[in-house]
């Protein structure tokens, strides 16, 4: 997904999150923690270094009633938009 896709959906986003510096799993933790506070719909952006992070927002999207609507891994960081399911 692009550049474009992530902005028009950052736009819309509830709360975001800078996790950059955290190691797994505590940015999958904080995560889930901020997304119990959102309602169902909802939109939160995340923001990572931690290379664990791709895998495990994936496979949380998968098991999970919540969409990843957006990820992104960039040269110094990964970006996740995810939908509160």
């Amino acid at each position: 997904m692009g550049a474009n896709v992530l902005e028009q959906n950052r736009q819309k986003v509830s709360l975001e999150l800078d996790l950059k510096g955290l190691a797994c799993p505590l940015p999958l933790l904080k995560m889930k923690l901020a997304l119990k506070q959102l309602e169902v719909g909802q939109l939160i952006y995340v923001e990572t270094t931690d290379a664990g992070s791709w895998t495990d927002f994936h496979k949380f999207s998968e098991i999970t009633g919540n969409s990843l609507v957006n990820a992104e891994a960039l040269a110094e960081s990964y970006h996740f938009i995810i939908k509160k399911g």
